[in-house]
């Protein structure tokens, strides 16, 4: 029986992950629950799945619910153990009876206990891009040192995970990773101005968090896949293209020195990436649709627009570039894309906004968690400082000091 560990339980690829332990009980259990906020579907998750330990982000949140379980009448004997913040996080995800741990935490908040955990030689789904992006080298350092495996739960990555296997690493030409082209793959781009953050968040295939829709709607989602990619798979930046296919059916292809392309193909259904990280290298039947392939289908292939999407370049210069610069890529995009939805900043703003951020925050090269955190609050605040000071005038990006 494979004991689960779920960092970010409440969010969607959390509860998508409880839905395949729910089909999988035979196989799996839930050993720990870290949640944010949300304490009533924390409570209900306790109550069904009956966890070691819950983790909520403050004292507060605990507090709310040890008060919610007793007058809910849940019997104390039941009762987890219960923890919150860095600490719950640490102990949920390093503790010795946790065989998995599914890394959703959103942003940098999951990064310190992934890294722990990879660090100890755990088996970790990893679903969450910020971990690699601003923490890339450390963690897989950790990993080669440690044995622990990675295997990427993101749709795209885990699509070309499964396109690895059918050939030697040495043999691969090149990694292809395919993009939705979100809701403005036909919006003129002098248009893009006039966006809005309703329009942005209409996403045409996916259903998911406010800033990863955004990000998908700017393209450097793209871009963190990319940074990503390269840090799992070992691939460097000029070695991973991006295509836009609409259709969202292919997720990932992989091009082999003979020119044999294989592609991974499937429903957009994230309890498919979620159950073959868990049941891995095994696959076993999943409670997804199917492709009909009975029914005539088109499926279109184009290059990104960089102009009109100028953060994917952005996000090739900064893998390119190293260091801290992914930290401080993703953190100033973080600010911009919270500042967009509150209306402070129009839409293509976005880019000139992380662009200038990553032209001031000098590069560096950590060397632990807490020298990355520092440097994603120093990038955080010069992002939020430009928008204060209505200084987006975009800048080159030319990194200050390489240390």
């Amino acid at each position: 029986m494979k004991k689960i560990t779920v960092l970010g339980s409440t969010g969607s690829i959390g509860t998508s992950t409880l839905d395949v332990v729910r089909r999988n009980r035979h196989r799996f259990e839930i050993f720990a629950l870290v949640a944010g906020y949300n304490v009533e579907l924390l409570e209900q998750q306790i109550r069904e799945f009956r966890p070691a330990i819950a983790v909520g982000a403050t004292e507060d949140v605990i507090l709310n619910l040890r008060r919610r379980m007793s007058d809910n009448g849940f019997p104390r004997e039941c009762w987890p153990e219960l923890a919150w913040g860095r600490e719950g996080k640490l102990l949920a995800a390093t503790a010795s009876e946790a065989d998995f741990v599914m890394s959703a935490i959103v942003g940098v908040e999951g990064l310190e206990a992934t890294h722990e955990a990879v660090r100890l030689g755990k088996t970790v789904g990893l679903a969450n891009k910020e971990v690699l992006v601003a923490g890339g080298s450390l963690v897989m350092r950790a990993s080669a040192e440690s044995g622990s495996e990675l295997i990427p739960v993101d749709s795209e990555h885990n699509g070309a995970h499964q396109c690895l296997r059918a050939g030697e690493r040495k043999e691969v030409a090149k990694l292809i990773l395919t993009a939705s082209g979100g809701p403005f793959r036909r919006t003129p781009r002098e248009a893009l101005h006039r966006v809005t953050p309703a329009d942005a968040l209409n996403h045409p295939t996916w259903k998911m968090g406010q800033r990863i829709t955004i990000d998908s709607a700017t393209m450097m989602n793209k871009g963190f896949e990319v940074i990503e990619a390269c840090w799992l798979f070992g691939f460097e930046p000029d070695d991973v293209d991006v295509v836009i296919h609409p259709q969202s059916s292919v997720h990932a292809m992989v091009e082999y020195k003979d020119g044999s392309v294989i592609a991974q193909v499937s429903t957009t259904d994230m309890r498919m990436p979620i159950q073959y990280a868990l049941t891995y290298p095994e696959r076993a039947d999943a409670p997804v649709p199917r492709l009909d392939w009975r029914q005539a289908r088109t499926w279109e292939f184009e290059p990104p627009d960089l102009e009109k999407f100028p953060l994917l370049s952005l996000a090739y210069q900064a893998q390119r570039t190293g260091g801290s610069a992914p930290c401080t890529l993703n953190a100033a995009d973080e600010v911009a894309v919270e500042a967009f939805l509150q209306e402070q900043i129009s839409f293509p703003q976005i880019s000139a906004l992380v662009e200038e951020t990553l032209s001031r925050v000098p590069v560096r090269q950590p060397r632990s968690v807490g020298e990355i955190l520092e440097i994603d609050r120093e990038s955080r605040e010069t992002a939020r400082r430009l928008i204060r000071q209505g200084a987006l005038t975009g800048g080159s990006f030319q990194p200050l000091v390489q240390a």
